[in-house]
């Protein structure tokens, strides 16, 4: 297999940077929930913190196994607290929502390199990516119906408790 090309390590590499600052925002997210009482949430978000340490390994690997080298950078700090569980989840959607444009340009710049290689490699993030935003709107959607009935909110905090990794 040939050897990663600079641009395509390159951006790889900002990628990685992009799914550990997933994690930390999630992790984050996690100790909100877990300070508003929570722990079914707090668990959702810290199986998502692991799904996506597991995402910035799998780049890190895919690099190597090239022949290339990731430089990390400088994590930036996520917020610390958000005003309502809907909050939270709007803005875990949003995120994924930006993680799937990070992935459409490395697929945009693997095609212009024809890197298949990395083209085949990230399709898998493609289909996780569709993956991701279809469940953080659905929290969000039932998060909304559920805003004004405070028990529907602690069934919606017991059955997110529920997720493990890899599910």
């Amino acid at each position: 297999m040939a050897t990663i090309g600079k641009n395509m390590q390159k951006a790889i590499g900002e990628q990685v940077n992009a799914e550990l600052y997933s994690a930390y925002l999630y992790l984050a997210m996690a100790g909100d929930f877990e300070t508003k009482n929570l722990p079914g949430m707090a668990s959702w978000m810290r199986v998502q913190w692991q799904e996506e340490i597991g995402h910035a390994m799998k780049f890190l690997h895919f690099v190597h196994e090239r022949g290339g080298h990731v430089n990390l950078a400088a994590i930036e700090a996520p917020p610390a607290e958000w005003d309502s569980p809907l909050a939270a989840f709007e803005a875990a959607y949003g995120h994924e929502q930006k993680v799937t444009a990070r992935i459409y340009d490395l697929v945009n710049l693997a095609t212009k390199e024809k890197d298949l290689a990395s083209l085949n490699f990230l399709q898998w993030y493609v289909n996780e990516q569709v993956e991701e935003e279809a469940q953080t709107d659905r929290i969000v959607k039932t998060l909304r119906l559920a805003a004004k009935a405070p028990g529907a909110m602690l069934m919606l905090d017991h059955h997110l408790g529920q997720r493990k990794s890899g599910s």
